[in-house]
């Protein structure tokens, strides 16, 4: 997240070119391969909301906050469930504060929708303050049908409507970044707002690179020793495949446990709990453990 004072930067003075955004990202330890650049790159400039769709764990959500920080903006975080409504995203009113206005107004004449009791929530909050926000509407996927057609028209025009006070459009086009675990089959209608771009598992080498760039202590052959375990783990039949996240916290924990006295070998093996999150998958991965850190350490 940028800092509270941090200068607000222009999209279009970052965003000159898909190289410059890779640079930028990297700068704020995000590694972006040319293709992600790229579709973050036409976003900003073509001033369309960017779907990043991708396996759990894949770094979709740290994008955003890497674009944030990059621009120097707050981020507003709409993280989406099952049953998520116009109240929670979008607005609503403050009905016991709307109650008492009107028993203090007596005979006098009010008006109950006034700004002081509508509630902004995320959707309102950043078309009230564009250019000093990113939205992130996260894992869209986990929402149902209804509450994406509520976001069509924000996505399309960047703004809301209340029946009571009308029309609230942005002053400028903000930046706005969607994910999805693919769960489940997204509207055609949501994705043609979109620049749409799939984010997959890095390869070994890339994967290195983020580790070492991500974490704290940690010697370069240990960062590539994971990757290349990591990969062999992700290609096993497994219920949760452990993400790029996981992947920097097991190096980092078998970095400590090694200074703290253990071999390699076992240093990786005793730290496998922040790397597998899953009985079943522990107990698949348990027999070949040994072996597939033997070959990543050789």
């Amino acid at each position: 997240m940028p800092k509270p004072n941090a200068p607000t930067a222009s999209a279009e003075t970052i965003a000159t070119s898909p190289e410059a955004v890779a640079e930028r990202l990297a700068a704020s330890r995000y590694l972006a391969d040319e293709s992600l650049a790229t579709a973050i790159f036409l976003a900003i400039r073509l001033g369309k909301p960017l779907l990043l769709e991708g396996a759990p764990g894949v770094g979709k959500t740290e994008a955003a906050k890497a674009i944030a920080e990059v621009l120097g903006r707050n981020l507003v975080r709409l993280q989406c469930y099952e049953g998520i409504d116009a109240a929670h995203a979008l607005y609503e009113w403050n009905y016991q504060r709307q109650l008492l206005a009107i028993r203090h107004a007596g005979e006098h004449e009010i008006d109950i929708y006034d700004d002081r009791f509508l509630i902004a929530r995320p959707l309102l909050q950043v078309l009230k303050a564009p250019e000093e926000r990113v939205l992130l509407v996260d894992e869209i996927d986990r929402s149902d049908h209804e509450f994406e057609a509520l976001l069509l028209e924000f996505l399309s025009d960047f703004q809301i409507s209340i029946p009571e006070r009308g029309t609230i459009r942005a002053t400028a086009q903000p930046i706005v970044i969607l994910t999805s675990n693919r769960t489940r089959e997204l509207a055609e209608a949501l994705r043609r707002r979109c620049v749409y771009h799939w984010i997959d598992y890095p390869d070994a080498g890339r994967e290195a690179e983020i580790i070492m760039l991500r974490a704290g202590d940690v010697a370069e052959a240990t960062a590539r020793a994971v990757a290349a375990a990591v990969q062999t783990i992700r290609a096993r039949p497994l219920a949760k495949p452990p993400g790029i996240a996981e992947a920097v916290e097991w190096a980092n924990a078998a970095t400590i446990l090694e200074k703290g006295g253990s071999p390699w070998p076992e240093a990786f093996r005793r730290a496998i709990g922040v790397l597998i999150k899953d009985e079943e998958d522990l107990s698949y991965i348990a027999p070949e453990l040994g072996r597939i850190v033997e070959e990543a350490l050789a």
